[in-house]
């Protein structure tokens, strides 16, 4: 089996990054049920979604200041996460009225997921390093469809019980694990650094470079999750406007999400001709003006504001896998696993703030919350302006 995946490695790890990530956003693609059942209100879900992002952060950290991200094999950590973030994600359904409870699994679940997504990206370096950009546009376009995909889980099963779902995504995120076991490394990474001293991993943030590279995702970061926590919510809006049934949520919600990975794809694609920093300014520069523009809008037909609902959709990530790109290059070899992590760990510490703004300030502002999101493009376009092409170093 080994032999048949190995000829195949980024199908079978994209494929593995989609089935895994889909516990990240579990319990959103059954918010509206899970409010009506447990009298979860905008704030408690926004609770719940910003105690994954904490569990990540922690993970995150945890991964690059230990080094474990360069001891140990990739593949492991990863099977390993995917594997208990299953278990911790069907356990919630037992704790879903118990708020507290909820909160800790919701966390651990972020805990796992710190295993899947940046050691991803490491795998898919260690198989295809020649063709990182659009390797990655693949890998970060399934953890995008892997976001949609609780929505698409709850859209094509209106009349079942909402823990239905969620034990689907724990299936999913089992057989992600299957897969990575299956396929394990490729040869293209040092081999791991048993004798590496903790800390070792932030030398990547001596380059300047480096840290402007990061500091534009970081300004995506604050967007993006703020945003995705929104589509329910912006969806409804509009849904109810067209006087359409509440199953409609759930479909435009994943169209909204899921049309990311069509953006990552065509960034990967346009990378290999204008260079991954253009492709990121400009996906930044564009998602930023649509959250500049979309409450001045408001009044306009609701259908025009879901097609800029799907085009915002499809830049908002568009970026991203960019942004990994040309991290993937800019940092030292031996400790490209803990570099990324505490990337990661950096950039979705910022989505915190930001989740827990818009989501406790949505009945209060409506479309205008999204003017809370603007700073991060703006900042991250910012720091993209100083980095030169010739400054970056190539896969």
């Amino acid at each position: 089996m080994h032999q048949l995946l190995s000829h195949y490695p980024l199908a079978v790890i994209v494929l593995a990054q989609l089935f895994g990530t889909s516990l990240w956003f579990s319990i959103n693609g059954v918010a509206l049920n899970l409010m009506q059942d447990t009298g979860l209100t905008e704030a408690g879900l926004g609770h719940l979604t910003l105690a994954v992002q904490a569990g990540f952060i922690t993970g995150t950290l945890l991964l690059a200041i230990t080094g474990l991200a360069d001891r140990f094999r990739a593949s492991r950590i990863f099977a390993l996460a995917a594997c208990l973030g299953a278990v911790i994600n069907g356990l919630f359904i037992l704790a879903a009225e118990v708020f507290s409870l909820a909160l800790l699994l919701r966390f651990l679940t972020g805990l796992c997921l710190a295993g899947i997504y940046p050691l991803g990206m490491k795998l898919v370096i260690s198989w295809t390093p020649q063709q990182a950009g659009m390797a990655l546009s693949w890998l970060v376009g399934m953890l995008t469809l892997g976001t949609a995909t609780p929505h698409l889980l709850r859209a094509v099963t209106p009349g079942l019980y909402w823990p239905i779902p969620l034990l689907m995504a724990s299936l999913l995120a089992l057989m992600a694990a299957l897969l990575i076991l299956l396929l394990g490394e490729g040869r293209h990474l040092p081999t791991q650094g048993r004798g590496m001293l903790p800390l070792q991993g932030l030398a990547a943030w001596r380059d300047a470079t480096f840290r402007r590279i990061s500091g534009g995702y970081f300004g995506h970061c604050w967007e993006l999750y703020a945003f995705w926590t929104l589509v329910p919510f912006l969806v409804l809006r509009e849904t109810l406007r067209l006087e359409l049934s509440p199953g409609w949520v759930s479909w435009l919600a994943f169209a909204v999400i899921g049309i990311g990975l069509a953006g990552c794809v065509l960034g990967g694609f346009f990378s290999r001709c204008i260079t991954s920093l253009t492709v990121a300014r400009t996906a930044l520069a564009g998602s930023g003006l649509l959250c500049l523009i979309y409450p001045l809008l408001g009044d306009l037909p609701a259908a025009l504001l879901l097609g800029l609902l799907l085009l915002w959709g499809l830049l908002v990530i568009a970026d991203s896998p960019q942004f990994s790109a040309l991290a993937s290059a800019n940092a030292p070899r031996q400790h490209l696993g803990s570099a990324l992590a505490m990337m990661n760990a950096i950039g979705f510490g910022l989505t915190v703030p930001a989740i827990a703004l818009v989501t406790s300030l949505w009945s209060l502002m409506d479309l205008w919350v999204v003017y809370l999101l603007l700073p991060g493009p703006l900042i991250g376009l910012w720091l993209l302006k100083q980095i030169r092409q010739e400054q970056l170093k190539q896969m």
